[in-house]
């Protein structure tokens, strides 16, 4: 029997490797383009993406406009399209026995549809259960608790069936005030003391590595 029936995660830098390798570079760029002569720091962007969102980092931080915003997704959407991000090793056994054991696998992202399934199908050989990402209106994207709500009404499971793994803080707030367990995806390695040691804080339970998690699971 498993543990947790249901597995709620993050996509980037949670099941892939994508903040130094896409997100970063492309928000950059999109700087680079939007903002001329502005900048932001590995770790400032990171820490505003743990704490606003990526929405609200660009509104609030760098004054975009719902249009710039609109235009942003559309040149990401455009980018991932060519550029596939490589998955934590191991995560592929969490996905496979999880799935084989009767689980149901849910991914809760910034993320778009698209890349995710891309990403699901390219590396794992599988799609999730449900997917409740980028594309979907602003106030119900996460820290929004609708994804969890819909997910126990549509599974018929309760707060207790669900752990929602994650490496930044938004999947926290959106599970805190339903009592869902979270995990904290600490395998991202993102060299942000301030948010590493919050999200330590905050979360049920913190797994260093991959493999934690995997025995937290099934052993």
């Amino acid at each position: 029997m498993l543990k947790y029936p249901c597995l709620i995660l993050d996509h980037d830098d949670t099941v892939v490797q994508s903040m130094k390798t896409m997100s970063y570079p492309f928000f950059c760029y999109i700087l680079k383009s939007f903002r001329p002569g502005t900048s932001i720091t590995q770790e400032a962007f990171i820490h505003g993406c743990h704490e606003l969102g990526f929405a609200d980092l660009c509104r609030k931080r760098f004054g975009f406009t719902e249009a710039e915003l609109h235009e942003e997704h559309r040149q990401w959407i455009t980018y991932v399209r060519t550029h596939t991000p490589d998955p934590y090793p191991g995560i592929d056994r969490i996905l496979t026995r999880h799935k084989a054991e009767g689980g149901i696998l849910c991914v809760v992202s910034h993320s778009g549809e698209e890349n995710i399934l891309r990403d699901y199908r390219a590396h794992f050989s599988m799609i999730p259960d449900a997917i409740y990402g980028w594309d979907l209106p602003e106030d119900l994207r996460k820290p929004s608790p609708y994804s969890l709500e819909d997910i126990m009404q549509r599974f018929h499971f309760k707060p207790e069936d669900l752990l929602v793994v994650d490496d930044m803080k938004l999947s926290w707030k959106m599970a805190q005030p339903l009592g869902v367990k979270t995990a904290y995806a600490a395998w991202g390695d993102m060299g942000v003391d301030e948010v590493d040691k919050e999200m330590r804080q905050l979360c049920d339970y913190t797994f260093a590595s991959v493999q934690k998690l995997e025995e937290f699971l099934f052993n």
